[in-house]
């Protein structure tokens, strides 16, 4: 049941993370990208792939700090259902070409962005 108590509260702060930056972003862009969004998806990319890094090859900490790190704040922090919601939305509207490069890009920066950070939480 513990285990529980720390995704929960990892989830609430990741949560209130990807909410305070997505609408600071939004707040200065206008666009219809949904650069708020992206913009997250591709930090949480890059901590996923430091953080898992880290707590898989370099440190071994106790099993909750996944729970808490990874589940719990990354999972709240990161926001795949609402690109896929916003990706729909694209194409409703008849910008399939800003869906198409939203859904590419996404999926290239991430990779990238998660590729960097598991190179950076190796480097000794």
């Amino acid at each position: 049941m513990e285990s529980y108590f720390y995704v929960l509260a990892g989830a609430g702060l990741g949560g209130v993370a990807r909410y305070a930056l997505g609408s600071w972003i939004m707040a200065r862009y206008a666009g219809p990208f949904p650069l708020g969004t992206f913009v997250i998806n591709i930090s949480g990319s890059f901590l996923i792939g430091l953080v898992m890094t880290l707590l898989t090859e370099r440190f071994q900490p106790h099993p909750y700090w996944r729970l808490f790190l990874v589940v719990g704040v990354l999972g709240g922090y990161t926001t795949f259902s609402a690109f896929e919601y916003e990706t729909l939305q694209s194409m409703r509207g008849g910008e399939h070409w800003l869906g198409l490069l939203y859904v590419t890009a996404s999926a290239a920066a991430g990779y990238m962005a998660v590729w960097l950070g598991a190179q950076l939480g190796a480097r000794q």
